[in-house]
């Protein structure tokens, strides 16, 4: 009786290492296939039209009043840097910033306080080259915030998982959860989705909604759409003129629903395209974008010194007649030493800081 039972176990186990065996080779052959397609990581879908929306576009650039930054450098290898920001004249910035920054390969850390005691502050983490996890806060009188995000960079893909203010003290899980995927399936193409969940409190039921992303990849220009939910399209195209000229185009086309005419009147449309340029010189940047709503805006940067950057910021919107100008000064202190470690980039070997 005991040998049946040893020759059944005998059998249950060769049967095992077979299968297991068979799907190592599947495995092994899918990652051989896969290497031989030479991918590369597309980026994030947060970040699939950055070409256009950041490095062209005033979006995250464009300010209003006077302003002036002054940034001293304590290293470069580890980076550890403080600085005072001065502002008059916008609603959007605080008259005064004290911030501070460090920065290594594993870890980054930042942290703002402004006159008005609101305190928001970073902290990257980097387990491995390829696992990254970031957390901020902002502690404000109008409410507080906490975020907590993980990247995963994979050779040919890029994972996110990022929340918004969780919390389970109501009885069950509430807040606001993203997560993203996008994965390069050609040399130039890339596919992606990006998933929204939503609870403000437990009385109200969760939302869910799933969107869709493509990025197309050439030598000289990027094409890139995302598919949301809600029923909109985000395009955007990226084309570099020459070495010092880019520009970019966007659409953003939104379906807001039933239209003035009512339901016989079919779904009501919202669009806005923007064009924008960046033309950059020896010593100094202009941007310019204009969007079909009327608004204009430019941005133009100039080193004047070797640690001396001037800027100017206008913007004029046609439709509301309204208009912004701006002027800031920034000048960055450091030692001889420091400036010349960053000229020469120390430890340009090293893993890039996790910002």
């Amino acid at each position: 009786m005991d040998l049946e039972k040893e020759r059944a176990v005998a059998e249950i186990v060769g049967q095992n290492n077979s299968i297991l065996g068979r799907l190592q080779n599947v495995y092994s052959s899918f990652q051989e296939r896969r290497e031989a397609l030479g991918l590369s990581n597309p980026g994030t879908v947060e970040n699939i039209a950055k070409e256009v929306q950041k490095d062209v576009f005033l979006n995250n650039m464009s300010f209003s009043g006077l302003r002036a930054d002054l940034t001293k450098a304590f290293g470069v290898a580890p980076l550890f840097q403080v600085s005072h920001a001065l502002s008059m004249g916008s609603q959007a910035q605080p008259p005064y910033t004290y911030a501070a920054i460090y920065g290594s390969p594993r870890v980054f850390l930042q942290a703002n306080l402004d006159n008005d005691l609101s305190f928001s502050g970073r902290f990257n983490w980097r387990w491995t080259n390829a696992w990254v996890t970031k957390t901020s806060v902002q502690l404000t009188s109008q409410g507080n915030m906490v975020s907590l995000e993980n990247d995963y960079t994979g050779a040919d893909f890029t994972a996110s998982l990022k929340a918004l203010n969780p919390s389970i003290l109501d009885g069950g899980v509430t807040g606001m959860v993203m997560a993203s995927y996008l994965q390069s399936v050609t040399p130039r193409l890339s596919l992606g989705l990006d998933t929204f969940w939503n609870r403000p409190a437990m009385a109200y039921p969760p939302d869910l909604t799933v969107s869709y992303a493509a990025r197309y990849k050439a030598a000289d220009w990027v094409a890139s759409a995302q598919f949301l939910a809600a029923g909109g399209i985000e395009a955007s195209y990226w084309k570099r003129l020459s070495d010092k000229v880019e520009t970019g185009i966007s659409l953003n086309l939104q379906f807001a629903g039933i239209g003035p005419n009512g339901p016989m009147g079919g779904v009501q449309k919202e669009g806005t395209v923007t064009i924008g340029s960046k033309y950059d010189f020896r010593a100094s940047s202009v941007r310019a974008q204009v969007d079909s709503k009327g608004k204009v805006g430019v941005l133009l940067e100039r080193i004047v010194a070797p640690a001396i950057r001037v800027s100017f910021s206008g913007e004029i919107d046609h439709k509301q007649s309204t208009s912004k100008l701006g002027l800031a000064v920034s000048i960055d202190a450091a030692d001889p030493e420091i400036m010349e470690q960053q000229e020469t980039k120390v430890a340009v070997d090293a893993p890039p800081i996790p910002f």
